[in-house]
């Protein structure tokens, strides 16, 4: 017998509902089977099993809500999975001084996975999901040096690191020392609303951030005309062609990742003895859902084009706001764009999403009267971009040289369709 405990399926999951069983009391069951849908703070996902045998009992209803590494349910691993089983040793021969919290799951001989697709050559004693096998397959990362936060020390999806990224730059994630409880007074008029797990991790991560990166700020305004004129043009074209159309945020999210490309302390990150500077820009897009934000990732942005930026931040918002992302397209992000302007906010500063070294904030356009080239008083279409940067690893020089070609892109957009 095993227990089958809440896998860690995201960085930051510290719990997770069981939203819906997908096996009963009785299932056969294979490794790699999907077994639940569990909602973490990112998403709601599917489990996998880790083990092969037969389902003997369910102890978390659907609904309930468990800590990472606590039972969900029973499997017996034994011959009566109706497999044949080889001898191997009796768990009553190797007795434990103490009952472990968290027993780690054992079937009654070694089980050697099916062959899939995504496997990946890792030696014997490597203890990883399905999943994160499969994630370090694409990604070309040796498990066997990574350290696993799953029941047991399993490798989950959330462990598996960016290939050519130091392990340590996770540590910068850590959550700040705990500080004093401010009490809140209340009646019993007021309503109490329990946090959520989506809402604990952004108060824990956010903290953090704050507390430990030295935030420093820089804001500019760019002249949005020729972008707000291009934009109408293509729009004009896609109308007439059916196709779909384009956003301003569109421009801005491709203009910051080639721009982040050239700025290499924009896409960074600090580890401790070390700074990470990565090989290529993966882009995380703040989006707003039912309660909080979450950052999915578009990866190699810096070689996108206009259409394909604008069609993959589409698909991901609209997957983001029905909790249907999965773990390795919200993680892995080296820099973030949060836009407002949509809410009519003119300019803000955004806290930084470690480990990462940056993240800009963009405003909505707004017309106010400028002074043009020849001194005269005319009617002009601003917008303003703020970007928060960690003082570890850029300074005030580079993130200026950063706006400053960002600025020159968004200005002269015509350059974003090549």
């Amino acid at each position: 017998m095993s227990d089958i405990t809440m896998p860690k399926l995201s960085d930051t999951m510290i719990e997770g509902t069981l939203v819906k069983w997908l096996k009963k009391a009785g299932d056969k069951i294979e490794i790699g089977d999907i077994l639940a849908e569990v909602e973490t703070d990112k998403a709601t996902m599917e489990m996998e099993a880790f083990d092969e045998g037969i389902l003997t009992e369910i102890t978390v209803p659907e609904g309930g809500v468990v800590k990472v590494g606590e039972r969900l349910a029973v499997l017996d691993g034994g011959s009566s999975s109706g497999k044949p089983s080889a001898p191997a040793p009796a768990p009553a021969a190797k007795p434990s001084p103490a009952p472990a919290p968290k027993p780690v799951p054992k079937s009654a001989a070694p089980v050697t996975p099916k062959p899939r697709a995504a496997a990946i050559a890792a030696g014997p004693q490597v203890k990883a999901s399905p999943l994160a096998k499969k994630i370090a397959a694409e990604r070309g990362v040796d498990l066997s040096g990574v350290a696993g936060s799953g029941p047991g020390g399993r490798i989950v999806a959330a462990d598996v690191p960016e290939k050519g990224a130091a392990p340590a730059a996770r540590s910068v994630t850590a959550a700040a020392a705990p500080a004093a409880r401010i009490e809140v007074p209340s009646s019993d008029a007021d309503k109490r609303v329990p946090l959520s797990g989506m809402r604990r991790t952004i108060a824990e991560r956010l903290l953090a951030s704050k507390t430990q990166i030295p935030h420093f700020y820089l804001s500019l305004e760019i002249d949005a005309a020729p972008l707000v004129a291009l934009r109408k043009d293509i729009n004009s074209a896609a109308e007439a062609s059916g196709t779909p159309k384009v956003t301003i945020n569109d421009f801005v999210l491709l203009a910051t990742a080639r721009a982040a490309a050239l700025h290499q302390k924009i896409n960074s990150a600090f580890a401790g003895d070390a700074v990470v500077e990565y090989a290529t820009v993966n882009l995380s897009v703040a989006i707003a859902v039912e309660d909080g934000l979450i950052t999915p990732v578009i990866r190699n942005a810096q070689k996108l084009t206009l259409r394909e930026i604008s069609s993959a931040v589409k698909d991901l918002a609209v997957r983001a706001r029905a909790k249907k992302l999965k773990p390795e397209e919200y993680q892995g992000g080296t820099v973030t764009v949060s836009n407002l302007g949509a809410f009519g906010i003119e300019s803000f500063y955004a806290i930084i999403n470690p480990p990462q070294a940056a993240i800009l904030a963009v405003g909505t356009i707004v017309k106010k009267p400028v002074v043009n080239a020849q001194d005269q008083v005319v009617a002009g279409q601003r917008m303003t971009l703020a970007l928060s940067g960690d003082h570890r690893v850029v300074d005030g020089a580079a993130g200026a040289e950063f706006l400053a070609t960002l600025k020159k892109t968004l200005e002269t957009p015509a350059t974003l369709l090549f």
